[in-house]
């Protein structure tokens, strides 16, 4: 990767990770990486529940959604543009809005009807199962399209107060990763835990004040 590329990834990883500690319902990060692994993720935020799950409410689901659109915001807030990095992001962003809705019964527009018959697994962290599709008219089709658009919009939304709310932190994560390149648990407690220089008006990100910080998973990555 080119500068630029590193940089961009380092702000979408820490995008993840900021949203993910900020969420209630999301599980914790365990470690945040820039470095590539392979053609397909240049770097990663990984998450490891803290017990098994065989259920998620609702509020579980939206905090999850979250932290799949943090990378995109941060790369949005941060430099005013976005990269193909969110690619795996939004697709899987766009499946669980749509499990949510046609699946789960989660929308108020549309109500408790079940509109597709395979559901997928939502723990393993994968994308969506080939699906089959009850038959529903047009217009219904239009309002799960509808719906979709709104629940990523809200959410959309909702990230970007937060990384806002929170840019200190975030350009700090960003920093320590250009440094270090992974952030473990620990790092990131401290990181989190002290009182992050925010960033000055008219500073470069890297000026930015930042701590020297030092199975069943499921990772954010970006390509």
């Amino acid at each position: 990767m080119n500068p630029q590329e590193k940089e961009t990834i380092a702000y979408h990883e820490a995008g993840h990770a900021i949203v993910a500690e900020l969420r209630p319902h999301a599980d914790r990060v365990s470690k945040v990486s820039i470095i590539p692994r392979g053609v397909a993720a240049l770097g990663y935020t990984q998450q490891t529940p803290t017990e098994d799950r065989y259920l998620l409410k609702q509020s579980e689901l939206l905090d999850r959604l979250d932290v799949l659109l943090g990378g995109r915001m941060a790369e949005k807030i941060i430099f005013g543009d976005v990269s193909t990095g969110a690619q795996n992001d939004l697709q899987r962003a766009t499946d669980l809005v749509r499990q949510m809705i046609t699946q789960f019964g989660m929308s108020e527009q549309l109500g408790l009807a079940s509109y597709e018959d395979i559901p997928s697994p939502l723990f393993t962290g994968g994308g969506m199962m080939p699906r089959e599709r009850k038959e529903y008219s047009e217009s219904t089709a239009q309002m799960i399209d509808a719906e979709v658009r709104q629940l990523l919009a809200d959410s959309s939304d909702r990230v970007r107060q937060t990384l806002l709310a929170n840019r200190h932190k975030l350009d700090a994560l960003a920093k320590l990763l250009l440094e270090q390149e992974v952030v473990d648990r620990s790092a990131l407690d401290l990181l989190l835990s002290e009182k992050v220089t925010p960033l000055t008006p008219g500073k470069a990100p890297s000026d930015t004040g930042v701590l020297d910080a030092g199975k069943r998973n499921h990772e954010n990555e970006g390509k």
